[in-house]
């Protein structure tokens, strides 16, 4: 009767524990985090690029470029669309993901290492090393 008892414990120990993983896993996605990071590009400098999209779910790309700035740098990759406008590229696709405020009132915010940038993606110069981010807002 002790080996049977000691048995059923052993078997909800190990459920308990399945279920707490599976449990982690469902929120570690929810929580819009990847694990995966791309590579995207050829080139001597090299950047890391983080994709916020309207979920709050995000895509990380080491950029490697030999493009002056980060405008050129992402559109000569597909990776953003736009149209030049009065302060520079406005923005309107990331990875076929539209945030055009005059359609939809959001916009892809530029961030440098965290912080609002000061200026446009396209007078950005590629720093290698640096994290760059859009995201929508």
């Amino acid at each position: 009767m002790k080996s049977k008892t000691k048995l059923m414990i052993l078997l909800a120990a190990v459920l308990v524990l399945a279920l707490t993983a599976a449990a982690a896993l469902i929120i570690g996605n929810r929580a819009g985090k990847s694990n995966d990071t791309a590579i995207r590009g050829e080139g001597a400098k090299q950047f890391t690029l983080t994709v916020t999209d309207y979920d709050g779910k995000t895509a990380e790309y080491q950029i490697r470029t030999d493009a002056a700035t980060v405008g050129e740098a992402l559109t000569g990759q597909g990776i953003v669309e736009g149209e030049e406008g009065p302060y520079g590229l406005y923005i309107k696709k990331v990875n076929g993901i539209r945030a055009d405020y005059d359609l939809d009132g959001h916009y892809w915010a530029f961030y440098v290492n965290g912080e609002y940038a000061a200026s446009g993606i396209d007078t950005t110069a590629v720093e290698p090393g640096t994290v760059y981010g859009l995201k929508v807002e």
